[in-house]
Parts: structure tokens; C-alpha cells; sequence
């Protein structure tokens, strides 16, 4: 009988020391999930930001002032949860024509008619099949970056 208690004594110290890591090794799981989906749930916010603004471009056939600060406001901070390739992508495909859009639709307005009214409206189109095309690419762009098993 003595022979039992010191042998459960002698593995109780090993016992208790797997139990405390297999409890570090699932909290650290824990938390490494949850931030990784906290992660996917900003980069989300970004993603809906800038799919927003270009349906709100796209089906208005404008770029209102509201939209921009909307945008602007929604996607600050961009190049903090995704890498800098996107970042350059978003100000170069989505934020530049859209400010160039906004632009042509100010000068539009002071010109009345004639071919300088006809060439501003052609590259409106130009701009805004443009950004269809990065709307409907948009989601293919961003595919790596919204899974929550990278």
C-alpha cells in the first residue's frame, strides 16, 4: 500500500504539469482564433466599405460628397490590416478615378453643350466601366484576405 501512494505521488507532479500545458496550449488556440477572426471581421469592414462606395457610384451614376466622406472615413487606416499591395490598389483602381469622376461631373456642369459636353461624358463612361470592373473583381482581390483559414 505504501508502494501505491508514493508511485501516484511521483506522477502526480508529471500529471499536473501536462494538464497545465495542455490548459496554455488550448488558451493560446483560443486566442490565436479569435484574433484571426477579429482580423477577418476588419479587413470585412474595409471590403464592404469599398464595395459600397463603388454600388453607390455605379447605380447613381455619381460620386456624391457624401459617398467620398463615407469612403474616406470607412477605409482610413487600410494599410494597417492588409498589406501594401492592396492599399496601392485601392488608391490607384478605386480612390483616383473616383475623385477624377467627381471632377469631370464638376466641369460637366459649367458646359452647356458641344463636343467639349460630348468628350467629358464619353470619359465618364471610360471611368465608370472602370470601376465596374474593379467592382466585379473586387471580391477576387480581396479572396486571400477574407478566409479565416490563412
Amino acid at each position: 500500500m505504501e508502494n501505491v501512494v508514493v508511485v501516484i505521488s511521483a506522477l502526480l507532479v508529471p500529471v499536473i504539469a501536462l494538464l497545465g500545458a495542455l490548459i496554455a496550449y488550448l488558451q493560446w488556440n483560443t486566442n490565436h482564433k479569435r484574433l484571426k477572426h477579429e482580423l477577418f471581421e476588419r479587413r470585412y469592414k474595409f471590403y464592404e466599405a469599398i464595395r459600397d462606395f463603388l454600388g453607390t457610384i455605379l447605380t447613381s451614376g455619381r460620386v456624391s460628397q457624401e459617398a467620398e466622406m463615407n469612403y474616406l472615413i470607412n477605409t482610413s487606416g487600410i494599410m494597417f490590416v492588409f498589406d501594401k499591395d492592396i492599399a496601392e490598389y485601392i488608391e490607384k483602381h478605386i480612390w483616383h478615378p473616383a475623385v477624377d469622376l467627381r471632377c469631370l461631373e464638376a466641369e460637366i456642369e459649367g458646359h452647356p453643350g458641344g463636343e467639349a459636353r460630348t468628350a467629358n461624358a464619353i470619359n465618364q463612361a471610360k471611368i465608370k466601366k472602370e470601376l465596374n470592373k474593379e467592382l466585379t473583381e473586387l471580391e477576387t482581390r480581396f479572396a486571400k484576405y477574407l478566409q479565416l483559414g490563412h
